[in-house]
């Protein structure tokens, strides 16, 4: 079993690590999206950088890869949760610290989805109304993503009741969702957080 977790650690993490937003820019724009907007390879910033089109396209190639990552540790630990949740952790670290760009990655909001869907669908989708609420009102994708991601454990435990592992997993998700949105917390403090718009950003 430890070595079946090992290879799906390993497995997800390099999974996570593919990274579409990058990939996606150089080859239909020929620039670097590290050096565009915020610098951050996620669905977010190519949007606000290359467009609408761009940034649904890498949005959902991140959910994919959260969902095959999942799929992934269920299909080698034999649908065990365990095999789950440390592939829904592991492909949120590859995207956030890919090795292919030295480790310099996202926000893991889009794999987190992917990957919950599989494991805690119900609990996703009670969040989904919580982040477009929050982002509508305050024109803060940021937000709307770190609300979503505080209250995400919660509903985990209220409507899944899933085992220890699992609710273990969606905290550490959280947690790492919230670390990684750091920047963006200080600001949305400071009042200059970007605004969402589906023209691209403005301040």
């Amino acid at each position: 079993m430890i070595i079946s977790l090992i290879a799906v650690a390993v497995i997800a993490y390099f999974v996570g690590g593919l990274p579409f937003g990058y990939w996606f820019v150089r080859l239909t724009l020929g620039s670097d999206i590290r050096t565009m907007g915020s610098g951050n390879i996620g669905a977010t910033n190519v949007q606000r950088t290359a467009g609408s089109k761009a940034g649904v396209v890498v949005l959902l190639l991140d959910i994919a890869k959260g969902l095959l990552a999942v799929w992934l540790g269920s299909a080698l630990t034999g649908n065990r949760p365990l095999g789950m949740a440390v592939a829904a952790v592991a492909v949120m670290l590859g995207h956030c610290y890919p090795a292919l760009l030295r480790f310099k990655g996202g926000k893991a909001v889009a794999c987190f989805v992917g990957a919950f869907l599989y494991i805690a669908p119900l609990a996703v989708l009670a969040v989904v109304p919580v982040f477009v609420v929050t982002a509508w009102l305050s024109r803060h994708i940021s937000l709307g993503s770190l609300v979503g991601a505080i209250v995400f454990p919660v509903f985990v435990w209220w409507i899944q009741r899933p085992p220890e592992s699992i609710l273990v997993a969606s905290v550490m998700a959280a947690a790492l969702i919230l670390y990684r949105h750091k920047a963006n917390i200080t600001r949305l403090r400071q009042g200059t957080e970007s605004v969402f718009s589906f023209k691209g950003s403005r301040k």
